[in-house]
């Protein structure tokens, strides 16, 4: 009886075991320190209202000189122009860019230089999650169906879970082919469904970053990938 009581415990303690290593949620959860930062947070208010008004002028005042544009050897200002077509209707520079300022971010201090980069899901992903593999749910109380269809059972909401995206089951957008409507994805904790792919963000997708020179910010970086 005593045996079969120990064999009882050993097995349910192998099983928890097993469920908290491999079928446990983990999150990305959304940080800002900006707001602890009087210049930067007023800095940041203006930025945002001139990129929603599409304002060339005060965008290009506020680059660095030598901003990092990509990892491929792209940097400057004549580079950050190019690379985002600023003079086109069309640029997809205004929405990227107000994607990353409106979400958070944190400081980096590094010798007497203050960085401050955005969004929160770049510096929040854990260091033992492969940032390649694995993505974030960029929302709250984000629903996930059970088909790609906003008229299929919400299984559960989810809220800055850290998933795992199935990029040959997902669906495309019909009107542009190169981006997804719907992600089909699978949470750590092991929830599978479709999410809407708006809400579905690498942790290495684009982000802003800001140094305080001469008592100026300036935006030294924008860029995607690691």
């Amino acid at each position: 009886m005593k045996r079969k009581l120990l064999l009882f415990i050993l097995v349910n303690l192998i099983l928890g075991f097993s469920i908290n290593a491999f079928g446990q949620e983990r999150f990305v959860v959304p940080i800002d320190e900006g707001k602890k930062d009087a210049s930067f947070n007023t800095f940041r208010a203006k930025l945002i209202t001139a990129l929603k008004k599409k304002d060339k002028k005060y965008l290009i005042s506020i680059l660095d000189p030598n901003i990092k544009v990509s990892f491929g050897g792209d940097d400057g200002i004549t580079d950050f122009k190019n690379f985002w077509e600023i003079d086109k209707a069309d640029s997809k520079l205004w929405n990227e860019l107000l994607l990353a300022l409106n979400n958070g971010g944190k400081f980096i201090n590094e010798g007497n230089t203050k960085t401050f980069c955005a969004p929160y899901s770049f510096w929040g992903f854990p260091d033992d999650l492969d940032s390649f593999e694995y993505n974030v749910i960029f929302g709250n109380n984000v629903r996930l169906r059970s088909k790609p269809d906003l008229s299929s059972d919400i299984i559960t909401n989810l809220s800055y879970n850290i998933v795992k995206v199935d990029y040959e089951n997902s669906v495309r957008d019909s009107k542009n082919n190169e981006v997804f409507a719907w992600a089909k994805i699978e949470t750590l904790g092991g929830l599978k469904g479709f999410v809407s792919a708006e809400y579905v963000r690498s942790p290495i997708d684009y982000r802003a970053c800001f140094e305080k020179t001469n008592g100026k910010w300036k935006m030294t970086a924008f860029v995607a990938g690691d």
